[in-house]
């Protein structure tokens, strides 16, 4: 926590102290939820652990969702956290970037600009009410719809989830996380809470489940397993898991320095395509379904509605836009997505690292459809074998790009950074700076034209000893 404030984060980031007013707050948390979201840190005093028997965090907390709901519409955030900085005790506000409305208070629109936040301009408002002002199917009330239609327990599992200090009402926390609205003084479920938390919701939206099947052949046919996955929407994607653990193929995939038997698609990409088209989809579209198809050559996955917002097949791996904000964020809360990174680039990240071939992405139709593609050829059964390598303490970064360079026949320094993005150049470029002093890997070229190949034959451990990995 600490670090993060002494790197900086600029505009997206704010403090105030403990006692800052929850209208002041929401001000501020509109304008970064109208912008590209960032994170409040709400200085807690030092003092005793409860005030009058309410605990200081939950005080503090409580204040955070009032402002929430001061911004129209109600702002639905992550649960605020409680981490040391400096010493003292600060409340974590994270203001996801990419959410689907336009955010005011008091009927203002607010925007952060540099470290300020300031009023609206009029053609910045007209722009952001085009990229988001639709009306949006997940915040609707389901007509003749009661709490009665709510599963008690679904709804205890996901309380439990947030690890909320305190207790409260269930309909409180809700409606704070924006699955419940008020209608002439009473509380109705959204279209939101019944998906997420629905007894029967395909009986309110038949189409809003996950119609799965696997296919023998590279094309549809009369000989095939299909399940229709119903239920709300974690029991979905709970079901899907078990589909596809049931109906994948085994094949041997080149894991590390070493062949292996694993499923024909990584099952974290797959899962990551499920929660990602659940998430997303356009249930404003109740003409179809979430399609899963497996091939004996690919995997597809279709989404009814085209990209949200300002989201395009060039820039999807990097946008950020939440089409159904509160189902995303409640998917989040359960642990089945990373909220602030919707998927798509790790599943890219996780089918390079596996040794497939990167997915494809379309919008055909008003689907939006990803494809994986499988090793059907056989390619895997003529690498060149790596067990030789093994012996040199190679750490798992450097064994994954020999791995890469085998299939490949080479890697540039800009593909070993895609395979492991989430570390420092630096230290990526020691490690192959590392692998070619061993005499493991060529260096060819000069500059950028710079690439590397597999030296026919491992060098002897005993050359190598006492070099580092």
């Amino acid at each position: 926590m600490t670090a993060l404030v002494e790197q900086g984060m600029g505009p997206r980031l704010h403090w105030f102290p403990e006692d800052t007013p929850a209208a002041r707050l929401a001000v501020v948390l509109a304008g970064m939820a109208n912008g590209d979201g960032g994170i409040v840190l709400l200085g807690l005093a030092p003092r005793a652990r409860e005030v009058h028997g309410i605990s200081q965090p939950k005080e503090a907390i409580d204040r955070v969702f009032q402002a929430a709901l001061l911004v129209d519409p109600p702002l639905v955030l992550p649960i605020p956290s409680l981490q040391p900085c400096y010493g003292k005790q600060v409340l974590f506000i994270t203001i996801p970037h990419g959410l689907p409305n336009v955010y005011s208070v008091d009927d203002r629109y607010w925007v952060r600009e540099g470290t300020q936040t300031n009023p609206l301009a009029a053609r910045r408002l007209r722009q952001l009410l085009m990229e988001r002002g639709s009306v949006h199917f997940e915040t609707r009330l389901v007509p003749e719809a009661s709490l009665d239609e709510l599963d008690a327990g679904q709804i205890a599992a996901y309380i439990a989830a947030l690890n909320l200090p305190g207790s409260e009402p269930w309909e409180e926390i809700l409606l704070r996380r924006g699955c419940l609205a008020r209608q002439n003084g009473k509380l109705s479920p959204t279209n939101a809470a019944i998906l997420l938390f629905g007894k029967h919701p395909q009986q309110w939206l038949p189409n809003a489940t996950i119609l799965a099947a696997r296919f023998p052949g590279a094309s549809f046919g009369d000989d095939f397993i299909k399940q229709d996955l119903a239920g709300c929407l974690p029991e979905q994607l709970r079901q899907a898991e078990t589909f596809i653990q049931q109906n994948f193929r085994r094949v041997v995939h080149m894991i590390g320095l070493a062949h292996q038997e694993t499923p024909e698609y990584p099952f974290e990409a797959v899962r990551e395509l499920l929660v990602n088209a659940v998430a997303h989809r356009d249930y404003n579209l109740q003409g179809d379904t979430i399609h899963l198809h497996i091939f004996a050559d690919r995997l597809e996955v279709h989404s009814p509605g085209g990209l949200p917002g300002p989201v395009n097949l060039d820039n999807l791996l990097e946008a950020r836009f939440a089409r159904n904000a509160v189902i995303t964020q409640v998917l989040s809360d359960l642990g089945f997505v990373e909220r602030l990174g919707y998927g798509l680039d790790r599943v890219v990240r996780v089918m390079r690292q596996t040794g497939l071939r990167p997915p494809r992405f379309e919008e055909t139709a008003g689907t939006f459809r990803v494809t994986l593609f499988s090793d059907a050829t056989g390619e895997r059964t003529a690498l060149p074998d790596l067990s030789s390598f093994a012996g040199l303490g190679l750490n798992s970064r450097q064994q994954a790009a020999l791995a890469h360079t085998a299939r490949n026949k080479r890697i540039t320094s800009r593909e070993y950074q895609e395979l492991c993005s989430d570390v420092h150049s630096e230290t990526l470029r020691r490690d192959l700076a590392d692998l070619v002093s061993r005499g493991i890997l060529i260096k060819v070229g000069d500059k950028r034209a710079t690439y590397y190949i597999l030296k026919k034959r491992a060098p002897s451990i005993e050359t190598n000893e006492g070099l580092g990995s």
